[in-house]
């Protein structure tokens, strides 16, 4: 089964859409009507093009308006047509994409369609073309890929088919089961997008956020599924349309839909039972540690930083200008060494999150998925703990269960120092990183079709100087928890962060205390500079949340945040101001049950942020 790319989804010229599909290893492309008109290029040339870049013609498209014409439109349709059947003979194409009519103009006779498709399937088969009838979301008469069928059956003609578009059939709510009543062999073509879930216009919809699959909120594994049990063969083709994408870059968009199909079809064939051609996506336990990679002459700031959070050393490396601390049951590494990765990191970004350590079920599964999904990987000194990229060239470090239990014993000394300060941490309960706008979908994909998460609905977050959208993403135990956030808004934090830090990055670690009161009165013993959080907040908290006087004197003396969901689930929030601009922490008591990350107070927390012009990000 082919992966196909229709030249819609990506920027630039015709020339240079092929161009990116096969360097991001597609074999085979649609060729958008509009994309072959404006170029300069001779049909001839185009397939010579082709041919160059070991590319396939798979499908031409779109054409409209063709069926219930009235004349002369009906004459000019079935010529024109005509003239594309001969382009695609020159381009090597034997399918071609008919979209249901929208034209106020066509009649909604059905008789008179059937009648039209039909002889337009007799034009077909003297240019050996296969038509796909395509039912649009928005069409005038025919808008549901069964009603289309239908018709399809009605004309009997085997020239005439029906070409399957996830995108018009999902966002119309038509059920997935129902394309078990198609005849296999009419099933011409199918192509695939994801969307978010919205309540608009379906031309507008589809005409500005469709994205790549794993990237929206669409079913498409129950849509593929039931198109592999038809025994179907033939190309799953991306068609998006995007107003990023045609933005971004056309090599990136190119490399993550191939990726995004692997991943599609991989879930879709686990669905019916098929073996599978990679292994299942991966499962987190838990973050294990975080990685720093710090400037010397930052080692006393960031010392005073980690003591005042409650963390202690716990460790040197053993061959390495490295050392570990530890706070409960997160660990952190400072990296000082004066060569290798870290150190090339902190060139571009200054002392900075470098790298995180993920525990995995399986770690040589989830790396051979990686490899399979085209993601890259570093070149890691430690057998036991190989390594991805991640944003902003920062790794991603896979440990597998069983070398996580020994990793710290067998890499570093421990410190015979005395323990640290119990605040009651438990581990790290989320990270956040900040990407740049064109960027944010693709570390979506990235982390939606390597790893075993969900996403959770999206917010939009209120900064002082714009908008930040935000995206949280979790496994089903809560254990890896993560948000990407993205901005337009040149002067909000997060697109200073990104600016000061030389690209994205992650920003944000949230701590999990069992007790935030008693966590943060201990920390300010340790002298740990907060963030205030302003009194007319708390006077609100106190009579939204119906605290008792103690409750909200402590919220108020310790700069404590609220949260709580539909069901009484409370969460907690603390923060410290930020690290040189470039990161800081989150101290969080998540009540059992509660699954959010306190979204409505990122408001309060970014205008006080911004108070101290710190280059922060939403939650």
């Amino acid at each position: 089964m082919t992966n196909a790319i229709a030249t819609v989804s990506i920027s630039g010229t015709l020339e240079d859409k092929l161009r990116a599909a096969a360097e991001a290893g597609f074999t085979a492309v649609e060729i958008f009507d509009t994309d072959f008109l404006a170029s300069p290029l001779s049909p001839q040339e185009v397939r010579a093009l082709l041919d160059e870049l070991g590319l396939r013609c798979v499908l031409y498209q779109p054409f409209r308006d063709l069926e219930g014409m009235p004349e002369p439109l009906r004459t000019r349709a079935f010529e024109r047509i005509a003239q594309k059947f001969e382009i695609m003979q020159v381009l090597g194409c034997d399918r071609i994409l008919l979209c249901s009519n929208c034209s106020p103009q066509s009649s909604g006779d059905r008789a008179r369609a059937i009648a039209d498709l039909r002889e337009l399937g007799d034009l077909a088969e003297r240019y050996g073309v296969t038509v796909g009838y395509e039912a649009l979301a928005w069409g005038v008469h025919v808008n549901d890929h069964r009603v289309a069928w239908e018709i399809v059956e009605a004309v009997d003609h085997p020239r005439i088919g029906i070409l399957l578009d996830s995108f018009h059939s999902l966002a119309r709510g038509i059920p997935s089961q129902s394309i078990r009543d198609i005849a296999p062999e009419k099933l011409v073509f199918v192509q695939l997008a994801d969307a978010p879930l919205l309540d608009m216009d379906y031309l507008y919809w589809s005409r500005h956020f469709r994205c790549l699959p794993g990237q929206g909120g669409f079913d498409l594994t129950e849509y593929v599924a039931e198109i592999l049990k038809l025994g179907y063969t033939g190309p799953l083709s991306l068609e998006i349309f995007n107003d990023r994408f045609r933005a971004n870059s056309a090599t990136m968009v190119a490399r993550d839909g191939l990726r995004s199909l692997d991943a599609l079809r991989d879930a879709a064939r686990r669905a019916i039972g098929e073996t599978p051609a990679m292994p299942a996506r991966a499962h987190i336990e838990r973050v294990e540690f975080i990685e720093f990679a710090v400037i010397e002459s930052d080692r006393g700031a960031i010392e005073t930083l980690l003591r005042s959070a409650g963390c202690v050393p716990a460790g040197r490396h053993r061959a390495k200008a490295v050392e570990l601390w530890r706070n409960g049951g997160a660990n952190f590494v400072l990296n000082y060494a004066p060569e290798g990765f870290a150190s090339a990191y902190r060139a571009t970004h200054g002392t900075a999150i470098c790298a995180i350590g993920l525990v995995v079920a399986d770690g040589a599964a989830t790396m051979a998925r990686a490899r399979a999904l085209g993601i890259p990987e570093h070149a890691s000194d430690i057998r036991t703990m190989p390594a991805l990229r991640g944003v902003a060239g920062s790794l991603v470090y896979v440990l597998d269960v069983e070398a996580a239990r020994t990793i710290w014993a067998d890499e570093f000394i421990a410190d015979g120092g005395p323990a640290g300060p119990d605040i009651g941490v438990s581990g790290f309960d989320h990270l956040a990183a900040t990407v740049p706008n064109d960027e944010f979908l693709s570390w979506q994909l990235y982390w939606r079709s390597l790893f075993d998460v969900q996403v959770q609905t999206p917010q939009d977050v209120i900064d002082p100087n714009g908008l930040v959208q935000s995206q949280a993403i979790q496994n089903a135990t809560g254990s890896f928890r993560i948000t990407l956030n993205s901005t337009d808004a040149r002067d909000a934090l997060s697109a200073r962060f990104l600016h000061q830090s030389f690209g994205a990055g992650f920003q944000h670690v949230a701590l999990r205390v069992r007790d935030l009161e008693a966590a943060a009165v201990a920390m300010a013993q340790l002298g740990q500079s907060r963030l205030p959080v302003p009194h007319n907040y708390q006077d609100d908290a106190a009579k939204r949340f119906a605290l008792s006087d103690a409750e909200a004197e402590a919220m108020r003396a310790n700069d404590l945040l609220i949260d709580e969901d539909a069901a009484g689930h409370r969460y907690r929030q603390l923060y410290t101001r930020a690290f040189a601009k470039t990161f800081f922490f989150e101290f969080v008591e998540r009540g059992a049950g509660y699954e959010g990350y306190g979204a409505p107070n990122a408001a309060i927390r970014l205008a006080a942020q911004n108070k101290f012009r710190d280059p922060v990000i939403a939650d």
